[in-house]
């Protein structure tokens, strides 16, 4: 072959394989979205069979591969799998391949889910999966002062959960050492909650002051109430008070992997009830606690009464200027 003829067909050949969009690359794998959807059809087939395996995940943290495959069972056990069949959306980040989707389990709400996956050599391996995430990726060039945002039950949801983790991970350095009677008395701040309870709430009585600044402060400030009326005051008087929530701290323990590999739920509900009760005694209280199981959570009715040393309710206000 002349070297004109070797020229043009290496040219044809180039065309042709631009035409094929690039079918196959060096390795024989398939490359772009070809690749990607090969990646999505494969996981969600073995997900759907129940065949997919524990040895598939490559987690960022080897204690998270056990949760992590619970948390897919789970979402295989009440999948809509018509939903899953829907293009999802691609980001790239490096060697991950990011799907995002929006999904639905049982009889809950469609949530926007993130699937990220480690490329292999002519395979893929799950890494991550997360309901909560923020698309920084969309944030203006600088200089800027607009970033992406999220719901205020998302945000409500990462303040708490950090919290949390670091008070966790204190406990895990601190009871070893100190032992768990010293760390409690660190958590004990009823004094000072209820002094922040009287300042914010001036124009009532000291008792229901802390009964109604409780719930504003659960409801409000850490935006317990932005997911629907997870904080409910059911009941007030002057000897009496009832408060009905779901504080994200037990669907916390449900949904965070890493704080059940720290603390077992036995001494995580004894913080919570260290806590609370100290807050009570505090603002001239008793307290008893009931729970209730609402599958990834727990109910707390929180049943207040007068302690017998605080004397005759105050005058005033009277007691129908709130709730009665």
């Amino acid at each position: 072959m002349t070297k004109r003829g070797i020229i043009i067909g290496a040219f044809t050949g180039l065309v042709v394989l631009a035409i094929l969009g690039g079918a196959v690359d060096a390795r024989g794998a398939i490359p772009g979205q070809d690749r990607e959807a090969a990646i999505w059809s494969e996981f969600v087939s073995l997900l759907k069979s129940g065949g997919f395996t524990a040895d598939r995940i490559e987690p960022m943290d080897e204690s998270l591969r056990a949760p992590l495959k619970g948390f897919l069972d789970q979402m295989a056990a009440s999948a809509h799998w018509a939903e899953w069949e829907a293009v999802p959306e691609v980001q790239r980040t490096g060697g991950k391949v990011n799907f995002i989707l929006d999904l639905s389990f049982g009889e809950g709400p469609r949530t926007s889910y993130c699937f990220t996956f480690l490329e292999k050599d002519r395979g893929w391996a799950f890494h991550h999966m997360e309901a909560i995430f923020i698309r920084l990726d969309k944030t203006p060039p600088p200089p800027t002062s607009e970033f992406p945002d999220t719901s205020e039950d998302q945000k409500a949801w990462d303040r708490e959960e950090g919290y949390w983790s670091k008070i966790v991970h204190w406990y895990t350095v601190l009871v070893p050492e100190k032992g768990k009677e010293y760390f409690h008395r660190l958590l004990r701040d009823g004094e000072g909650y209820f002094v922040w309870a009287k300042s914010r709430a001036p124009f009532l009585p000291p008792l229901k002051a802390f009964i109604v600044f409780l719930c504003w402060e659960q409801a409000r400030l850490r935006g317990q109430n932005a997911r629907g009326g997870l904080v409910r005051l059911e009941k007030l008087t002057d000897e009496e008070a009832v408060v009905r929530l779901v504080p994200f701290y037990f669907l916390l323990y449900s949904r965070a992997a890493h704080l059940k590999q720290q603390i077992g739920f036995d001494d995580y509900r004894e913080l919570f009830e260290t806590i609370w009760q100290d807050r009570a005694r505090a603002a001239g209280w008793t307290l008893k606690i009931e729970y209730k199981d609402i599958g990834g959570g727990l109910e707390c009715v929180f049943h207040f009464h007068r302690r017998p040393d605080q004397g005759a309710p105050a005058a005033w206000p009277s007691s129908a200027d709130l709730v009665q």
